[in-house]
């Protein structure tokens, strides 16, 4: 099978003659200092030839614990937040049917996501819709103790138990946390969940092709190994051996790079022409502001769904603050086929495009969007994907995790910790008088 591609020729035009081969040697030594494990964040690469080393009794074990799921469930709900959801959320909805809340499929259950915010009526709604339910829960959380998650799981562990019954329970409840320690790894010992292991040496963005995404997308009915297949291969592609003029990944994290630092680009989005890439764009936020968005550095990460967003955000794109530039998917097949059919009154005027494929419409969307970006000042970077299936988003999934530990690595910050997290967390608990934050809570009530 070929590989997804990538097309920076729209964006070396705004670059000097000559400066992407001048990073050629930092990238080199953030491919060396990757491979060696002296970087920093080095006891975070775990990532970096996991799709090689997954094993067929890993995948074996994941698919048996998902099918349990998808046998006992009518609806399975994933409790995580940031890293430990955006993965298999991404996944997911690319390959699901876009209506897929609305078609009642006996075969696979619906697949939920909660413990990813503190919405109390979200969470009404969602412990109402599942009064009725057969349902269980893939809780993702390394500690057990991130207040999001933990206060969703508890909900629904609660209510699992009422409507199916302890010792039901325990077959449709899966952790999926550290491997000793913290309260997750403490209650699903206690009431004897199935388990599985979040490695020490891997960070949540960077999880994907863990349990942390694997199962979830596993339970809703995807092929988990050809996921690892195209991950495996880039794997290979992106390697610190292949010249730097073929690493797609070297390539990308050097011209990004490149524009923040020397064409003055501080904004880079990643725009899509398919919507179920949605949540993909998700991840890749979360994967590129959290690694690199620290030392007051780093380009900001924003997303655009296409041509949607070019009734909104088009403008402002178009001949707002030349700040910005573009990361473009493109899904070069559909993977369906419709027609634009004739109307005899043609009150719209769209005869002319009787007998295309609507793809055809959207791709001369795309293709104008393009040069009128461009020539509006915009660089423009494009990931060329043959179709949306397993395996190509196996491969975008780890491109854009290698590229972003050279990226960052160019940057000079640690790609793979992210300390500013925690300062919103640190507020909330001694606003909320969370025992042992006491002192806290008199300063920051002194603030407000």
């Amino acid at each position: 099978m070929e590989s997804i591609k990538l097309d920076i020729s729209k964006a070396l035009q705004f670059l000097d003659h000559g400066t992407l081969e001048a990073y050629a040697p930092q990238v080199a030594a953030a491919q060396e200092a990757l491979e060696n494990g002296t970087c920093q964040g080095n006891d975070f690469l775990g990532w970096l030839h996991l799709p090689s080393k997954i094993t067929e009794n890993f995948l074996a074990e994941i698919e048996s614990v998902a099918q349990t799921l998808r046998e006992k469930c009518e609806v399975v709900v994933v409790a995580g937040i940031g890293g430990s959801y955006l993965g298999a959320r991404a996944v997911i909805e690319a390959l699901e049917n876009s209506f897929a809340w609305l078609v009642n499929d006996k075969k696979k259950p619906t697949i939920l996501f909660a413990g990813n915010n503190i919405g109390e009526d979200y969470l009404y709604e969602l412990t109402t819709y599942l009064k009725d339910k057969k349902f269980g829960v893939i809780n993702i959380s390394k500690s057990g103790t991130t207040t999001e998650t933990a206060l969703a799981f508890r909900l629904l562990k609660k209510q699992c138990e009422q409507q199916r019954g302890k010792e039901e329970a325990k077959e449709v409840i899966v952790a999926v946390t550290d491997a000793t320690k913290g309260a997750a790894r403490t209650a699903a010992t206690q009431e004897g969940y199935k388990t599985f292991v979040i490695p020490d040496d891997i960070g949540g963005r960077f999880s994907v092709l863990t349990p942390v995404g694997l199962l979830p997308i596993a339970v809703a009915g995807f092929d988990i190994r050809q996921i690892v297949e195209g991950a495996r291969v880039m794997e290979q592609e992106t390697a610190n051996t292949v010249p730097y003029a073929e690493n797609i990944a070297a390539r990308y994290a050097a011209v990004r790079q490149a524009l923040y630092n020397q064409a003055g680009k501080k904004i880079e989005i990643i725009v899509n022409y398919q919507p179920k890439l949605h949540f993909m764009a998700e991840w890749w936020k979360q994967l590129y502001g959290e690694s690199e968005g620290k030392d007051l550095k780093g380009i900001f990460p924003a997303a655009c769904d296409f041509t949607t967003d070019l009734h909104s955000m088009g403008q402002w794109i178009q001949e707002g603050e030349r700040s910005i530039f573009e990361t473009v998917l493109s899904i070069e097949q559909p993977n369906h086929k419709l027609l634009f059919p004739h109307d005899e009154e043609n009150l719209d005027g769209l005869n002319f495009l009787e007998g295309k494929r609507v793809d055809e419409v959207n791709k001369m969307a795309e293709l104008g969007t393009l040069l009128a970006h461009v020539d509006g000042g915009v660089p423009n970077i494009r990931l060329n994907i043959p179709t949306l299936n397993e395996y190509y988003l196996g491969q975008i999934i780890y491109f854009f995790e290698k590229a972003c530990g050279i990226s960052g690595l160019i940057q000079a910050v640690n790609p793979f910790n992210q300390p500013g997290v925690e300062a919103y967390k640190k507020n909330m608990f001694a606003l909320l008088n969370k025992p042992g934050y006491e002192e806290e809570s008199k300063a920051i009530r002194k603030r407000l």
